[in-house]
């Protein structure tokens, strides 16, 4: 299952690459899944935004 984990800076690396999956909010600004990643494209940019990460937070 996909998570963002308590490590996030809120930096929007994952909002940039996928504003569908990924939107930062909150202060301090944190990253929050909108939804879980359906089908090979929002995977592919689920694993993109994952790999782009400065602090691993995207599980």
């Amino acid at each position: 299952m996909a998570n963002i984990n308590d490590t996030c800076i809120g930096c929007g690396t994952c909002a940039a690459i996928d504003d569908q999956l990924f939107k930062v909010e909150g202060n301090p600004s944190k990253a929050k899944l909108i939804k879980q990643p359906e089908g090979p494209e929002e995977q592919k940019k689920y694993e993109e935004a994952k790999a782009s990460c400065p602090v691993g937070a995207i599980e």
